[in-house]
């Protein structure tokens, strides 16, 4: 028997912004209606998407316009360079 969840998490959405050769920058972080409408807006303006819960969780604990810490730019840049190639072939 299974049993379905009533109380879903809600969403949380982490925006980065990246301009070599600096590191990504937390723009924007969100949990609930915050978090769907930073989705919204970035499916609005054409942004690609990516899912990773773990890495989201960890971003959202930075301040708004801090810099990424060293410990996390190899699963950043795995998100990048998904994101570049999703872009690209837009």
């Amino acid at each position: 028997m299974s049993q379905v969840d009533s109380h879903p998490k809600p969403v949380l959405a982490v925006a980065l912004h990246y301009d070599a050769p600096d590191a990504p920058k937390v723009v924007a972080v969100g949990r609930g209606l915050i978090g769907e409408r930073i989705i919204a807006t970035a499916k609005a303006h054409g942004v690609p998407l990516s899912e990773n819960a773990p890495l989201a969780e960890a971003l959202s604990t930075l301040e708004v316009d801090t810099e990424i810490p060293e410990q996390l730019y190899s699963a950043v840049a795995t998100i990048l360079a998904f994101l570049l190639k999703a872009s690209k072939a837009a």
